[in-house]
């Protein structure tokens, strides 16, 4: 660049997006992996009832142009340099937009309401769900919980004109065009699978037969979805005309953000969501995974996830050290507290249970075998702990699978956090490899425009010139038999607590 920081004529920018349950990010790279600029806004969820989680669409899109004006201008580049741009977004939840095109229903991942639902689904309807989707019904599935809504408010599905995902509805501000990936739409269990295709038949098992009306045209995450309008362009400051891409399930973009491009590179994602993954050329069949996600021919990430990662460390500080006001480096100081202990096998344990999880959307978190010498440090290390056993309970899924994991590359949130990255390679006893660029799924949406607007020939070449790695954890035998000690506590103390929260749980629906 030149001194004054404008960017030199001819440079070429691809725009990754990046659409959270709470936060959007818009940020800016150059051809080699570079962040230019970027620009993150944290929008607001609501509770409306007990296991509900919702957003407001529009608020979405209005943080979304916000971001993308910032973006662009602290990039301090002519938009039209901007050769391709693309979306990614947490997956599942309900998105309805009504037959106007205006937002509808904004349910986000963490909705645990049609856990019911997703049980008689299971009971009824579980092998053949199974056989055609590669996954079983769960409680934030897109396909549960329209069920739950027709089932609950029919005259709101009889308003929906299209069912969008998360990221989608982004696109379709951009463009006017609506659409979803693949990606999405196999992670949300709504396509038969291999093929990737939509099946009335598939509808019909979830109780949704003649919804198909909703489902919006269905294309490969690196073709064009449409351009910027004129519309669009004046709110967000991009070019008109800047073609904007299909996208991915963010997972998936922060894998190959993240650079996980080789058959058998196994990702692991410490966000919202615990994402346990690896890549395959063909689907695994297996009633013990989660679910398979496909985002192009012989491109198969098979994963093992659930809602308990480090989104219960954004709970506490927002419970317990922002309480409310502001305080200037919330996390550090969590991290300041946690380096004051100095493990122990009396310490206590944690459950990540905020959001229920895949053994039962009945279970709860807690704190236990606290003593009266823990403080907060101790707290904080189990919470800690708490998700890292979680990521270790899903990767012996995955082994137990098929998989053969001697390595993995950390991403999302948690990746930041050296204690985490240590702590996961101790309880895996393998090395973990932590990416440079800290916006993987932005990275990875921003490759995926990059192979569509012709910069790179496929995902690998994109990857080889986009992504690096920064550190690599290695295990520590002493502390990696230390962990095994507390994980098998920590299976047998949820063992014990089932009767406790399958009562709870009964209490709660009363």
């Amino acid at each position: 660049m030149p001194a004054d920081g404008t960017p030199a004529d001819g440079k070429q920018y691809l725009l990754g997006i990046d659409v959270g349950n709470t936060v959007i990010k818009a940020v800016l790279f150059d051809l080699d992996g570079e962040r230019i600029s970027s620009y993150a806004i944290d929008g607001q969820s609501t509770t409306p009832e007990p296991g509900h989680v919702e957003r407001d669409l529009d608020e979405l899109w209005r943080n979304a142009k916000e971001a993308l004006r910032h973006c662009i201008s602290e990039a301090g580049i002519d938009p039209g340099q901007i050769i391709a741009a693309g979306c990614a977004g947490h997956g599942n939840g309900l998105y309805l937009l009504d037959r106007d095109d205006r937002p509808l229903v904004g349910i986000q991942s963490l909705d645990t309401r049609a856990a019911g639902v997703a049980e008689e689904l299971t009971s009824a309807h579980g092998d053949a769900l199974h056989a055609a989707t590669l996954q079983e019904p769960w409680p934030s599935q897109t396909p549960v919980l329209l069920s739950w809504m027709r089932r609950h408010h029919p005259d709101v599905v009889d308003r929906a004109g299209t069912l969008v995902m998360c990221k989608d509805y982004i696109t379709f501000q951009l463009t006017g065009q609506k659409v979803s990936d693949i990606s999405d739409m196999s992670g949300a269990g709504l396509l038969t699978m291999p093929e990737c295709r939509y099946d009335d038949e598939l509808l019909a098992l979830y109780g949704l037969d003649g919804l198909e009306r909703l489902l919006p045209r269905l294309i490969d995450p690196t073709e064009i979805a449409g351009t910027v309008t004129a519309e669009a362009a004046a709110q967000t400051g991009l070019a008109e005309g800047t073609p904007v891409v299909g996208g991915l399930f963010d997972v998936i973009a922060s894998a190959l953000g993240a650079g996980v491009v080789e058959t058998g590179a196994t990702s692991i994602i410490a966000g919202t969501w615990s994402v346990n993954q690896y890549l395959a050329e063909e689907p695994v069949v297996d009633r013990d995974l989660l679910m398979v996600a496909a985002f192009g021919p012989s491109r198969f990430m098979i994963m093992d996830n659930s809602a308990t990662s480090a989104s219960h460390l954004e709970w506490y500080v927002r419970e317990f050290v922002e309480r409310g006001g502001h305080h200037e480096d919330p996390f550090g100081f969590c991290h300041r507290r946690l380096s004051e202990v100095v493990p122990r096998t009396d310490d206590p344990y944690f459950h990540p249970f905020l959001y229920g999880s895949p053994q039962g959307a009945e279970r709860r978190a807690g704190f236990y075998g606290v003593a009266g010498w823990h403080g907060e440090g101790h707290l904080i290390r189990a919470l800690f702990e708490g998700v890292v056993f979680e990521h270790r309970r899903h990767v012996e899924r995955l082994e137990a699978a098929g998989a053969r994991i001697d390595r993995a590359t950390l991403s999302g949130g948690g990746s930041r956090s050296p204690v985490w990255a240590q702590m996961l390679a101790d309880t895996l006893g393998i090395p973990i490899s932590v990416a440079a660029e800290e916006e993987t799924g932005a990275l990875g949406a921003a490759l995926t425009a990059g192979v569509a607007a012709g910069a790179f020939s496929d995902y690998g070449d994109a990857a080889a010139h986009m992504t690096r790695i920064r550190t690599v954890y290695e295990p520590d035998a002493e502390m990696t038999a230390h962990y095994d000690h507390r994980y098998r506590v920590s299976h047998d103390l949820a063992t014990a607590l089932q009767d406790f929260w399958s009562a709870q749980y009964r209490d709660s629906q009363r």
